[in-house]
């Protein structure tokens, strides 16, 4: 049964149709996501579907009794009455109640604090607490990954599953796409597709499409050269004039002219700067809690963050991610034991509330402060030119931040945080609001980037392409390290958790008095000092390293060209054993060199 069809809509804010005749269809069950660039119109159409906008022309016809809910990725700041009364106020039914205290205990959010007392992540929960309680025909979600942690998102993937209603969504979180859409809605230059397919196939069918697309557009630019070349310099248009053969040139003229082009690619560049030291951070049996805390949100946690790490740092909402970053970056003093940035450290930051924006003035303005120039990576470019490069037009580069997308805001903060010059590289929530195109630039930019990497993020294919270690708070002030991404904790958490559940079920006297790797440590009142011999290795370990690590990163260069093994087959292989070989010898430095950093700061 249809509940929702649109036929022929067409929208448009005073420039070309952000909506040109438009038609889809939502039935019982549908999954659908809509996908897009940012400011392709995808949110336009979710409030269109809504009936919070009107569209210029076009009909729309709803099921009878059709109830529709929509979650708006804006969060407002001023309804009244507590969390659960904001709640139990869109329930419906004689278990509305709780219903609404099932939703906003599964949302993690406090059910008697004002609303407005509310964080703005926790009111976005509230929200969606609110439009899942409501029971609606028809959910329409815009971003509704945002603010979620990872295991609130993998609930909401399930409870979507299992649930009697439709879906419409949009996100950027390829993950919630994979496991979610059973239907895809496009959006490309006005022009709305469905496709009756998951998102992994849609890739697939719109890559060969485009393709398509790009053929006939090279085909038609050709034949439109040659008919300019034909009225110019032909006889017969001269003489004979004809008017057929110049009507159709004049209609392809319109035709290319009218075809909306791409915006093109976002162009991102990531400086690192001086390198700095071997070590980025170092940090010693820290503790710490806020005031008015019943227990520590970190107890005895310890770390070295080296130079060309790239960790991402996962936990539930609520559980210090954002107060990790803080500590380490020294905003925050520890109650007990010691963290210090290495040598020649410098920070550029990404922070998720978006706070380094000024809302009152333009694009341009909030990049270059007034100024017409920019330099970036040391060349000194317009700020226009530099702007286009993340999709910013001209007009749109004079347009008050105020007016901009979600999306926009998110590649205005990525311009800015690119003029920066840091090696030690920390972003907080950098997907939020990002086309998925954008994203992949992102995931590229930072493979190549030279500097360290912290990461805090929710997208789990994100933290997967990028970071290559993982910490992992557990929520009780206990820390666990995890090389790879999201899907390697998830591998390791089951062995994880059921050895802490171990411990803490275990008798006081039966636990060992300290972990089992601490007796391979040297103890303060072992050793107090170095050796002369071990002051000389300290002193020339990090130019080993950096040697080793520039013969790996010429050899890994070198074996990329598939052309060695096929052209040079021996000298192929000699490098590849050398290159493991190398990559042996700098791990065995790389820990000799911890080791003696531990006993000479010890």
């Amino acid at each position: 049964m249809a509940l929702l069809t649109l036929q022929r809509i067409s929208k448009a804010f005073g420039g070309p149709p952000i909506l040109q005749d438009a038609s889809v269809t939502i039935a019982e069950g549908d999954r659908a996501c809509i996908t897009g660039r940012n400011g392709e119109g995808k949110s336009t159409l979710l409030k269109i579907m809504a009936g919070i906008l009107e569209p210029d022309d076009g009909e729309i016809a709803r099921a009878p009794g059709l109830r529709a809910v929509y979650l708006s990725q804006d969060v407002p700041e001023d309804r009244p009455g507590t969390a659960e009364e904001v709640c139990e106020a869109a329930a419906h039914g004689l278990n509305g109640h709780s219903r609404a205290q099932e939703f906003l205990t599964r949302l993690g959010v406090p059910r008697d604090t004002a609303f407005t007392a509310l964080s703005g992540g926790q009111r976005r929960r509230t929200l969606l607490a609110a439009a899942l309680a409501g029971e609606p025909d028809l959910l329409l979600l815009d971003e509704p990954t945002n603010h979620l942690d990872i295991e609130t998102i993998e609930w909401l993937e399930g409870y979507l599953a299992r649930a009697p209603l439709a879906c419409v969504f949009v996100t950027h979180d390829r993950a919630f796409l994979r496991r979610t859409a059973r239907r895809v809605f496009d959006l490309d230059r006005g022009r709305l597709a469905g496709w009756n397919c998951d998102y992994e196939t849609f890739l697939q069918r719109k890559a060969n499409l485009e393709a398509e697309e790009a053929t006939a557009l090279r085909r038609k630019e050709k034949r439109l050269a040659a008919e300019e070349s034909w009225l110019v310099h032909g006889v017969t248009a001269r003489r004979s004039r004809n008017m057929g053969r110049v009507a159709g040139l004049m209609a392809l003229r319109k035709e290319l002219a009218e075809q909306r082009g791409r915006l093109g690619t976002a162009q991102m560049s990531l400086s690192a700067g001086d390198a700095g030291g071997q070590v980025v951070i170092k940090a010693s049996d820290v503790t710490f809690a806020y005031p008015e805390a019943d227990a520590p949100v970190f107890r005895d946690f310890s770390a070295m963050v080296l130079r060309r790490d790239r960790i991402g740092i996962l936990g539930p909402n609520g559980s210090g991610k954002t107060t990790l970053l803080r500590l380490l970056l020294g905003e925050l003093a520890p109650q007990q034991g010691r963290i210090s940035l290495g040598s020649r450290v410098q920070v550029s930051f990404l922070d998720q509330l978006r706070a380094g924006l000024k809302p009152e003035k333009s694009v341009a303005e909030n990049v270059a402060d007034g100024r017409d120039q920019v330099v970036v990576n040391g060349t000194t470019r317009h700020i226009y030119g530099y702007l286009q490069d993340f999709l910013f037009t001209p007009d749109r580069a004079r347009t008050p931040v105020s007016a901009l997308s979600g999306g926009e805001r998110a590649r205005l903060l990525l311009a800015k945080l690119f003029l920066t010059t840091g090696n030690l590289l920390v972003l907080d929530e950098p997907t939020n609001d990002l086309d998925i195109e954008t994203l992949e630039v992102l995931e590229e930019k930072l493979l190549a980037y030279p500097g360290t990497l912290l990461l805090v993020s929710h997208d789990r294919e994100f933290l997967d392409h990028v970071v290559t270690s993982s910490i992992v708070l557990l929520g009780d002030g206990t820390v666990h390290f995890c090389p790879g991404g999201y899907e390697d904790w998830q591998r390791e958490k089951p062995a994880v958790l059921a050895a802490r559940e171990r411990a803490q079920s275990a008798p006081a006297a039966a636990q060992p008095p300290q972990a089992p790797d601490a007796a391979l440590r040297p103890t303060k009142a072992a050793r107090k000092r170095l050796g002369f011999n071990e002051q000389r290795e300290r002193a020339r370990l990090p130019d080993e390293i950096a040697a080793l690590e520039k013969e790996i990163a010429d050899a890994e260069a070198a074996l990329a060209d598939g052309r060695m093994f096929a052209e040079k087959g021996a000298e192929a292989q000699a490098l590849f054993a050398r290159l493991e070989q190398a990559k042996a010898e700098l791990e065995q430095k790389l820990e000799r060199w911890m080791e003696l950093e531990e006993l000479a700061n010890g």
